[in-house]
């Protein structure tokens, strides 16, 4: 259903409603400011495009979303891949990819692909989830200890080869900051009556500046490195939209896309739980599409939604998109007013909350669990996690999905079992037949396909055929409980057609599920087989088989088959 939920939420509205959503908005809002600068920072852009991103995507996100408390924003998830872009590709590569990655997501919502993105299998969330947290970790520990490495290499292992060697020029007034911000954060939800109302991390930002500015601190801030956050709105900016330049940003764009596409739809379904509603996946790629397309067109970064601002939305109140707004327009007046004073925070401080984020973000009861999975579920998340730390997220997204979808046809194809009356396959030795009492006469063979007929599955027909190693006057072929085809179970079952017509036989087809019955309609072997052939129960398969041997003068007694 491609409706905002903001539409049907206004239905009903309340004064009380909106007091509570007003409330929840400012809150988030304030939660919102260190983590939009703190993100932009961490993927190598200016602390301004983080708020630019939380101001238009967050709004765009809550109007138009199908979630009723969804808070959209920049993510700790796409530190690794924007930061990844700017050093390959550039701002303007950047702006490019994330507008691209916003068309895309419109797509995938109007053709209804909201519900699809919920089969990303859980070994490769985790796995890329958890990668993507040590790579946080690695690139904000520099500024957690006040190291000055203006030549920091991107990859994992050279970063650490870098950092290792300038850990005894550690500042003790950086290191003393983000040890301070860490613990902060860590132990703020001891303090329930004071935590359930003001936010851990903007409590820990102002507390980071004032002691810096008050006692005079040798710490870099966000004004030392990259100048005075702007206080008035940018103009639009038009990215290269050049052949040449769209085909070089292809494939980053639809990591941004999936990444948006499943760091969204995750954060509506936990949000669904707590409030025990339902979200429109669809229209929420529409608006997660929209945000994106709109934030780079003003120079923003990637956004999606935030669970952690998301969940603070739903326990302070909020229950329609109207907080989500609220949580943009503040940001936007912070921006507008305080802009000047952000520039005193020190870096040190961001680093710190930022190294709880990855720590959260890690979920490592998560990876413990998968690790007690079967074997193939744990090398799909070691890989994913391996290749996300060592190499970059597209690679490990690519590769895990491909793992994935090769140990999903293996399981498949371990499900579906292929029987021959009359003598069972070695290794399925177990195989209910289902024929139990039936005359079936001499010159007859009776297959049974116990499962999808798909092409990781196929090669056990081909099997089970061979086993009989003669050809018979009729095949039969039994799919009672083949309940899925695809293009390669049609291309077997012409196979045996050829096979049949080859030596004179004739081949039946009984019992046929409507999923398998409408493809084999639409393909050319259906025509083949004829339409005679294909018979709706096993009853009329045998009485077919004894019509056509009979013709042939080949009729023997028929021999009853117990089982």
């Amino acid at each position: 259903m491609l409706r905002p939920k903001l539409l049907t939420t206004l239905q009903d509205y309340s004064r009380e409603q909106f007091r509570q959503d007003v409330a929840a908005g400012i809150i988030v809002g304030v939660v919102a400011l260190p983590l939009c600068i703190a993100f932009a920072i961490a993927s190598g852009l200016s602390p301004e495009r983080g708020l630019l991103t939380g101001i238009v995507a967050g709004l765009l996100i809550s109007a138009l979303g199908g979630s009723r408390v969804q808070i959209g924003g920049p993510a700790g998830a796409f530190i690794v891949i924007v930061y990844g872009i700017v050093q390959q590709y550039g701002i303007e590569g950047l702006i490019t990819a994330t507008l691209m990655a916003g068309i895309v997501l419109v797509v995938m919502g109007l053709v209804g692909l909201g519900s699809v993105i919920k089969f990303i299998p859980q070994p490769v969330v985790t796995g890329f989830t958890s990668g993507i947290a040590v790579v946080i970790f690695s690139s904000q520990f520099p500024d957690a200890l006040g190291l000055t490495l203006p030549d920091l290499p991107a990859e994992f292992a050279g970063k650490w080869l870098a950092i290792i060697p300038a850990i005894p020029d550690v500042s003790p007034e950086a290191f003393a900051i983000s040890l301070g911000t860490i613990l902060l954060l860590v132990n703020w939800s001891n303090w329930k009556r004071i935590s359930q109302r003001i936010p851990g991390p903007f409590v820990a930002l102002i507390a980071g500046t004032v002691l810096t500015q008050l006692l005079g601190l040798n710490v870099e801030t966000i004004g030392t490195r990259f100048g005075e956050i702007p206080s008035v709105f940018p103009a639009l900016v038009f990215p290269d939209l050049s052949p040449d330049v769209l085909r070089g940003l292809i494939q980053p764009a639809m990591v941004i896309a999936i990444l948006v596409a499943i760091e969204s739809l995750l954060s509506a379904v936990v949000a669904d739980g707590a409030i025990g509603g339902r979200h429109r996946s669809n229209m929420e790629l529409v608006a997660q599409g929209t945000a994106n397309f709109a934030s780079a067109l003003f120079g923003g970064m990637p956004a999606t939604g935030a669970i952690a601002r998301t969940m603070t939305n739903i326990k302070n109140g909020g229950r329609t998109p109207i907080a989500g707004i609220v949580h943009a327009l503040t940001l936007l007046v912070i921006t507008v007013f305080a802009a000047k004073w952000a520039s005193l925070i020190p870096l040190a401080c961001l680093a710190g909350i930022l190294v709880v984020v990855a720590y959260h973000m890690f979920e490592w009861h998560s990876f413990v669990a998968t690790l007690r999975s079967p074997k193939g579920d744990v090398a799909v998340m070691l890989i994913t996690f391996g290749l996300t730390v060592v190499v970059d997220l597209t690679v490990a997204i690519e590769v895990g999905m491909v793992m994935a979808a090769f140990l999903f046809m293996k399981r498949m194809s371990q499900v579906t079992n292929v029987a021959v009356i009359r003598r069972e396959l070695t290794d399925q030795p177990d195989i209910e037949l289902g024929a139990k009492g039936y005359q079936i006469p001499p010159g007859v063979d009776v297959y049974e396909i116990n499962g999808p007929f798909f092409f990781g599955a196929v090669y056990k027909f081909k099997e089970a055929i061979n086993v009989v190693g003669k050809h018979p006057r009729v095949r039969i072929l039994r799919m009672a409980q083949a309940n899925a085809i695809d293009a390669t179970g049609l291309r077997a079952l012409e196979e045996v057609w050829h096979d049949c017509l080859k030596h004179g036989s004739t081949f039946l087809i009984s019992e046929i599920h409507a999923q398998p019955f409408v493809a084999l309609m639409k393909s050319p072997v259906f025509e083949k087989i004829g339409e005679e052939n294909v018979l709706a129960s096993f009853e009329e398969a045998l009485a077919r088989a004894r019509i056509l041997l009979a013709e042939d003068g080949a009729v023997a007694p028929a021999k009853r088959v117990d089982y």
